[in-house]
């Protein structure tokens, strides 16, 4: 769980940071009044975070009034939620994340433009609480699918990703042929298609216990000898893989379902799109 919170936490926090200097830094630059201007767009990012924060309490609050038998009819749902918008995270940046620095700067000039500073903070507010949102949910589906574990674990973990995330933009932003912005999202983006792949597994999990899923047949085999989901290693590279030692056809069956998918859905060719770069 330690892993997978922490993964969370440093790449939507830098991404949040990424959005954050691209508004910011444009604004010192092209603005006359940018004390006024940065003013709205730093408390449209404490209202995202608002935002985020309210969001968790919801979930939260919601999961402590339900009856035990919804309990685990609601934490599957938000984790087959929660994966389904890691995959759509992945898809949307493949396809904008070349021009999210272009669209934001447009977005910001046509405010400004209007002299509408409260388009400043909207347009904050809407990038931050997106970003916030995404990892509450991301969480709380992390949560869910985990044994419960020790609070201030998670803490730690949080505050360990955010502070590496506050590292990682320190060497994105610097440069280098160590670290670049191609390569982090690139990277970022295997590690998340697996963490999806892993709570897809749970929710599966959660789907056959529901008895909504048939698991088609008993155990298919038994890689425990080489690798056991139960303990420490194992149960990590489980949670952010979606591995099981012993699985049954229906989990095998989503298993290849979903990372056929991914291959045709994330990795087919994107012909068109180099032409137009081009």
């Amino acid at each position: 769980m330690f892993g997978s919170i922490a993964f969370v936490v440093w790449r939507e926090s830098v991404e949040a940071l990424l959005v954050i200097g691209i508004l910011d830094a444009w604004l010192r630059t092209e603005t006359r009044d940018t004390g006024r201007a940065r003013m709205f767009l730093w408390g449209g990012v404490v209202a995202g975070l608002a935002f985020a924060g309210l969001l968790a309490a919801l979930l939260v609050g919601l999961a402590d009034v339900i009856s035990e038998e919804a309990q685990l009819a609601y934490t599957t749902a938000v984790v087959l939620i929660a994966a389904a918008l890691i995959l759509q995270m992945v898809l949307w940046m493949r396809k904008h994340g070349r021009s999210m620095r272009r669209d934001l700067e447009t977005q910001l000039s046509t405010a400004i433009a209007r002299q509408s500073w409260w388009g400043v903070f909207v347009l904050a507010l809407v990038a931050v609480a997106r970003e916030g949102s995404e990892t509450v949910i991301f969480l709380y589906g992390i949560l869910s699918s985990s044994a419960a574990g020790d609070l201030l674990t998670g803490v730690g973990a949080g505050l360990f990703g955010f502070a590496l995330a506050l590292l990682s933009y320190g060497l994105l932003q610097a440069g280098g042929r160590v670290l670049s912005w191609r390569l982090f999202f690139r990277i970022t983006e295997v590690m998340l298609l697996f963490l999806a792949c892993a709570l897809l597994m749970t929710g599966i999990d959660g789907l056959i216990d529901l008895e909504i899923l048939p698991r088609l047949s008993r155990r298919l085999w038994d890689s425990g000898w080489l690798l056991s989901d139960g303990d420490a290693t194992g149960g990590f590279i489980s949670a952010l893989t979606g591995y099981r030692a012993t699985p049954n056809l229906m989990e095998l069956v989503v298993f290849v379902g979903y990372w056929t998918l991914v291959l045709v859905l994330v990795f087919r060719p994107r012909r068109s799109v180099t032409h137009a770069i081009a």
